[in-house]
């Protein structure tokens, strides 16, 4: 209805066409065993939204087949709220964006399950690994049955160079945000936060 609404359904079915597949392709598999990051996007059972990002060694996120990818989950604050969206609704959005080479992006979306570590060894192979990420141990896995993969163009997204963390600031922690000093009535420059 949209696309009828602004006119743009021709450029949209060229783009179903042309770049909209179920399956990954031998390129994607190739991409998403490059990338370092994704942003994954999750709901409740109400739609409530979650995105949250996820990190490690190029590879983290790994290609099982055309139709199933699987990614871990580490030790973090106890809120699993990915997790717990995943058990009430398991759709599931993965962005992975290449700042750094290919200046493009993949979306893939599919359906998720929550799998131990133990269970996704015997069986996938899954190996709590340096090819993880290097000294955490992995709590389990998410299991993404693929539905829909296409492309992010580079458009818009910028060149970004890679640094060592400990060339630069410190990364933030603690009361970064001022949410604790905000909830006890404290002002602004109280604390240890950012000025």
């Amino acid at each position: 209805m949209l696309q009828s609404l602004f006119a743009t359904g021709e450029r949209a079915e060229n783009f179903y066409r042309r770049q909209f597949t179920e399956r990954l392709t031998h390129e994607m598999r190739e991409f998403i065993a490059r990338q370092e990051m994704a942003f994954v996007g999750t709901s409740d059972a109400a739609g409530n939204c979650d995105t949250t990002f996820r990190s490690g060694p190029a590879g983290f996120v790994r290609v099982l087949d055309d139709s199933t990818l699987v990614y871990p989950e580490f030790r973090g604050n106890g809120v699993l709220a990915s997790l717990g969206n995943i058990l009430e609704n398991p759709h599931i959005s993965l962005l992975f964006i290449d700042f750094f080479d290919d200046l493009a992006g993949l979306h893939v979306n599919g359906r998720a399950t929550i799998t131990t570590a133990l269970d996704a060894a015997r069986r996938y192979g899954l190996a709590d690994d340096d090819r993880t990420s290097p000294g955490r141990r992995v709590e389990r896995w998410v299991k993404v049955d693929v539905e829909e993969a296409y492309i992010h163009c580079s458009k818009h997204i910028p060149r970004l160079a890679r640094k060592d963390r400990k060339d630069g600031p410190r990364p933030a922690a603690g009361d970064h945000f001022g949410v604790a000093r905000a909830r006890a009535g404290a002002s602004p420059r109280d604390g240890n936060g950012p000025h």
